[in-house]
């Protein structure tokens, strides 16, 4: 398959912006534009969209795979966030400030306690987030992001500020986690690539390098350009742009791009890149 280019479509949310220029400029007329969406195969494993927020999301967790699949689902929905920009105090909520028990949980999303109660963290540029299944979380406003993810489309709703949409907190709570969150893998700088995650469903990496360099990648990776540098495969690795990648892939000219392949560890054995 080597690498190929995504399609993409926006997506409107009620946290979205309508200040987005270039690749990502929403139609005219169009409702705040929250994600966009590139979207591989239907059966691929993970799912990258950038989102780009105003206001902060709903407190919201996703089931795991078990939970997922005793619904009727193929998996369920790790994710994790690269942040490309954020204004002054922007934030993400990941876990809470301390272990609470479920009924204290249920009780802190029906009297709004849970904003108190979730741990705000300051973000910046260029940091990286793994928030595994069953993590309780909220992205802020003022942020742009690369959000890579399991293939799922399923959130569990707790709180969302008054706002007139659906909650599921049977369903949240169900699959919660209602502790502290800690950083499931701390960045490995290795020559031109860098590990920045390593979580259950799947490896995040940022390769930074000049000249050409090849790689081989495992079934149902994507790759995705930070700067518009280079080529990948004989393409344009333009910004903005998301590609999927099986097998040998050869890179001309130098790249700044994030990796992410399915499960398993870190390993050469599994990618190799040769700058």
């Amino acid at each position: 398959m080597a690498a190929h280019r995504l399609a993409s479509r926006h997506v409107e949310r009620i946290w979205g912006r309508r200040d987005l220029s270039g690749a990502f400029a929403p139609p005219d007329g169009a409702e705040p534009i929250g994600e966009i969406w590139f979207e591989g195969a239907a059966d691929a494993e993970l799912l990258v969209k950038y989102l780009f927020t105003s206001e902060r999301l709903s407190i919201q967790v996703h089931p795991d795979d078990d939970a997922a699949g005793a619904r009727g689902h193929r998996r369920g929905k790790d994710e994790a966030w690269y942040v490309l920009s954020a204004e002054p105090g922007a934030v993400i909520g990941l876990g809470l400030t301390r272990e609470v028990s479920r009924d204290a949980l249920r009780a802190a999303a029906l009297d709004g306690s849970i904003e108190q109660l979730l741990d705000w963290r300051p973000v910046r540029a260029g940091e990286t987030f793994y928030s595994p299944a069953g993590t309780i979380h909220a992205i802020g406003g003022g942020l742009s992001l690369v959000e890579i993810q399991q293939n799922l489309d399923l959130t569990y709703r707790l709180y969302d500020y008054g706002r007139p949409r659906e909650l599921h907190l049977d369903e949240a709570i169900a699959v919660a986690e209602p502790a502290p969150w800690t950083q499931p893998f701390a960045p490995v700088r290795e020559g031109p690539r860098t590990i920045l995650a390593a979580g259950r469903a799947f490896v995040l990496e940022r390769w930074s390098f000049a000249g050409d360099a090849a790689a081989v990648l495992p079934r149902d990776s994507v790759l995705i350009p930070l700067a518009a540098r280079g080529r990948i495969d004989g393409g344009e690795a333009s910004e903005g742009s998301v590609w999927a990648a099986e097998g040998p892939v050869r890179f001309e000219g130098g790249g700044d791009l994030l990796a992410a392949y399915p499960r398993g560890e870190p390993s050469n054995d599994v990618l190799e890149l040769r700058p």
